[in-house]
């Protein structure tokens, strides 16, 4: 049978990438169950259990469970990943960041460099301040003291660089984006058992048929959604005029179109005001003031302060992050140096502002979308009194994104090597002859 498994099979170089890329999340995911000397995994996983809402409970989504569980590779890629986010925001403020950013592979090569450093760094000091962390917990930790915190140190350092290492080799040597495949591998690791667990309240009757169904059609309605505002766009026609090239050649003008995301956020906006809306939490979950556990208990999912803030924070961080990640001048720089244009819209200064008030508008909509995919899952299971399936916007987005971000690389390897797609039927096309700016 001539399926979309045996085109891939068929390309020797799609099958070489895959084996690679499968083979490298393999030793991350072992990794992932070795825990560093010294602790005892059964007694920290009950003790952690109390911070699922805080903080470390979201970390520990990121890294599949190995904050919990102690492991090597407790830190994941999310040294790396804030450092790289740091960079994107300081690109905004420092003027040399920003140069590297446009000096092509030269000032590329140079700010991963900065970023590797960088991620060194944050590593050690999120190992210390983990290893302190853990120290808290005295039935976990058999032999607290120096040699404890640096062994641990040590140890999640060198796990946090090996992961980054482990994402640089699956970007260019195997198939997706190697950082947010280990974080797409980290996510869905748990969902068998969660499954399981769901089904198990289900069959000795926690959650009744009806709850059962409405879940199961609120996921699948939503991660449609998810995909559906993922792929949208807002096409900016653009006139590439005629123009003489080499010796009296002439070059025919041509149209194309600059293609806006409604959600060019992505899922940061999310992770975000996920960050401060959780603060309050971690702050009393070491603390024993009773002011500080009142406000705990306001910012929790089950009122409506707690989703009115949730609701604002994503509104304004979707705002601020595409506005640092997207640049409506350069943009507009860009396609007057091409001799490009959009139609009716003079080029410049104009075509920045046009560019940028439709950014405005697209944006609206897309951060109402984010709110709602971070919400409705809060209130799914508040209303069916669901608590054993974990099932949330921000990693059910990222899911959904990595996942069609390498459906499409594939496809457009087996295009290069001149076969069919395998989702012709499907949303995710590649099509050759298009261009894209």
């Amino acid at each position: 049978m001539d399926n979309w498994f045996a085109k891939l099979w068929r390309s020797p170089e799609v099958r070489e990438k895959l084996t690679f890329t499968v083979f490298m999340l393999l030793i991350y995911r072992i990794g992932a169950h070795i825990a560093v000397p010294g602790l005892d995994v059964v007694a920290l996983q009950e003790q952690f259990g109390a911070l699922s809402g805080t903080l470390f409970g979201v970390y520990d989504m990121f890294t599949g469970g190995g904050l919990s569980r102690a492991t090597i590779f407790a830190l994941g890629i999310m040294p790396y990943i804030s450092a790289s986010i740091m960079f994107q925001l300081l690109a905004a403020v420092f003027p040399t960041i920003e140069k590297l950013q446009k000096d092509g592979d030269e000032g590329r090569k140079k700010l991963t460099q900065w970023t590797r450093y960088t991620t060194v760094a944050l590593a050690a000091m999120q190992g210390y301040g983990y290893s302190a962390f853990l120290q808290s917990f005295p039935d976990a930790v058999r032999t607290p003291g120096f040699t404890f915190v640096f062994t641990t140190v040590l140890m999640l350092t060198v796990g946090a660089v090996f992961v980054m290492w482990l994402g640089e080799q699956i970007t260019e040597r195997g198939v997706g984006n190697g950082m947010s495949l280990l974080i797409f591998f980290s996510i869905i690791q748990g969902l068998p058992s969660e499954m399981v667990r769901t089904w198990e309240s289900f069959r000795i009757g926690e959650i009744g048929p009806f709850a059962l169904v409405a879940l199961v059609a609120v996921i699948i309605g939503v991660s449609a959604g998810v995909v559906a505002m993922t792929m949208a766009a807002r096409k900016i026609p653009v006139q590439i005029p005629r123009k003489v090239v080499g010796r009296g050649r002439i070059q025919e003008g041509q149209k194309s179109f600059i293609p806006l995301r409604v959600n060019s956020a992505g899922v940061m906006p999310i992770i975000f005001a996920q960050s401060f809306i959780i603060v309050p939490g971690t702050i009393a979950a070491f603390s024993s003031f009773a002011f500080l556990s009142g406000i705990a208990d306001v910012f929790q999912p089950n009122n409506w302060v707690y989703y009115t803030t949730y609701a604002v924070l994503i509104l304004f961080f979707t705002y601020f992050y595409t506005s640092i990640i997207f640049n409506p001048v350069d943009l507009a720089e860009n396609l007057k140096k091409q001799g490009a244009f959009v139609p009716g819209v003079k080029p410049g200064a104009r075509t920045a502002e046009y560019i940028d008030r439709v950014l405005t508008r697209i944006t609206l909509p897309g951060s109402i979308y984010l709110a709602l995919i971070a919400l409705l899952p809060f209130w799914i299971f508040d209303i069916f009194g669901i608590t054993t399936f974990i099932f949330g916007g921000t990693s059910l987005l990222i899911v959904v994104g990595v996942g069609l971000d390498t459906v499409q690389q594939i496809q457009q390897l087996l295009l290069v090597r001149h076969y069919d797609g395998f989702m012709k039927k499907g949303r995710v096309k590649m099509r050759g002859r298009q261009r894209y700016m």
